[in-house]
């Protein structure tokens, strides 16, 4: 029997895939659940299933755009699993033994200068060029390139080259780069997107991190970052500035009483952003752990789009690429996105005096239509302070409960 294998629905909303990568080859003995596709949709990738054992026959090829529901392979479900599991194909019928072809010998060209060829002095010139002959148009008798010639060719790009590749690749680009590249232009287009920055003092997390990242590490499993103290300091900006955490629907603004972050990391498809739920109600563990867990699951192509659905409010870490400073996009349908950068040691006035200091500036983006400058500014200055001031602002003056040590 013929087992029909349909796109199955990513999510709500997504009526077409692409075939990214077929896992399979056409006529492979496939096992039941074993992963036989990438599928991209819009906002992830996902692997497909086989649902039962057998044949496969393919019906699609790699890069066809597929609706949910349309069949993508047939799986013989009556076929026997091969010995030593090689694939089951037909063998292909042989070929009567055809006579080998007698070869004929042609006639030789000869080439001459008087025969529209480039002449020696005009060869050697457009060699150094990298220029081809072809490429030029004699002025010469009978078409022929004269050394005049050779010196005023150019490339047909119209600037002189080096000798070297000039290839190109014409390279299709996924679904998922062609819905972010969407959804980057609509933000441009569609909101009144401004960016306000500040600057943070990083050494009161430094000296925290010195002093208890091994025996939280040692008790927790994951390692004590950045991304914890950020986050916490984003739950608490947001609490204090709800419209940062609202989104506009039409004529009404949304407002949340969750703060449902979400967090962007580079993936093997790209940019991918999944949401860590309820952050408001984490500790520092439980935003570590579940950072490394949406991360890995990115990493691997196992993250759903459930995970990466319904964020109120993003943050992006451009600083572990190298980048000082940036205007990150908004992640519709939110407000605003927050946007960390890399760490400079700077020198900086404390208690009067000149001092050294790890430094980081930060940039807050937002849709001017629901945020106010006050209300911007506002939260990225109580950002900083939770930031500059954590055991106070973010753990309630208690270190090692807020550590859970």
């Amino acid at each position: 029997m013929a087992l029909e294998m349909k796109v199955p629905s990513p999510g709500e909303s997504i009526t077409e895939v692409e075939i990214a990568t077929w896992l399979v080859q056409d006529g492979d003995y496939v096992e039941k659940d074993q992963a036989i596709a990438e599928v991209d949709s819009d906002k992830a990738t996902l692997e497909l299933p086989a649902e039962a054992s057998g044949i496969i026959t393919l019906k699609a090829e790699e890069g066809d755009a597929v609706a949910v529901g349309e069949v993508v392979c047939l799986i013989d479900t009556d076929a026997a699993k091969p010995e030593g599991g090689a694939p089951a194909k037909e063998e292909a019928p042989k070929e009567e033994a055809k006579p080998a072809p007698v070869a004929v010998s042609a006639p030789v060209k000869t080439e001459t200068y008087a025969t529209g060829s480039a002449s020696p002095a005009a060869k050697k010139v457009l060699a150094e060029k990298g220029i081809a002959p072809a490429q030029v148009t004699g002025t010469g008798k009978d078409g022929r390139i004269t050394k005049a010639d050779a010196v005023n060719a150019v490339p047909s790009m119209g600037t002189p080259t080096t000798g070297g590749s000039r290839g190109t690749e014409r390279k299709k680009m996924s679904m998922l780069r062609r819905k972010v590249a969407e959804r980057l232009v609509s933000v441009k287009n569609e909101t009144a997107m401004l960016t306000t920055f500040n600057e943070v003092n990083m050494q009161p997390i430094f000296d925290l991190r010195n002093e208890y990242k091994v025996a939280f590490k040692e008790k927790h499993g994951v390692g004590l970052g950045f991304m914890s103290f950020f986050t916490l300091a984003c739950t608490r900006a947001l609490q204090m500035y709800p419209a940062v955490n609202a989104m506009i629907d039409g004529k009404e603004m949304i407002m949340h009483d969750f703060q449902d972050i979400s967090i962007a990391v580079s993936g093997p498809k790209g940019l991918m952003v999944p949401v860590i739920r309820n952050a408001e109600n984490l500790s520092f563990r439980g935003v570590e752990s579940e950072v490394k867990r949406l991360a890995i699951r990115a990493r691997d192509g196992q993250i759903t789009v459930d995970e990466m659905t319904g964020g109120t409010f993003t943050i992006t870490n451009g600083g572990v690429f190298g980048s000082m400073l940036s205007t990150p996009i908004i992640n519709p349908p939110q407000s605003a996105i927050l946007g960390m950068h890399n760490i400079v040691e700077r020198p900086m006035a404390v208690n009067g005096q000149v001092v050294i200091q790890p430094i980081m500036y930060v940039a807050l983006s937002y849709d001017h239509r629901i945020i106010d400058g006050k209300e911007s500014v506002g939260f990225l200055v109580a950002v900083k302070e939770a930031l500059e001031n954590p055991v106070e602002l973010l753990m309630n003056g208690d270190i090692k409960k807020a550590l859970e040590m």
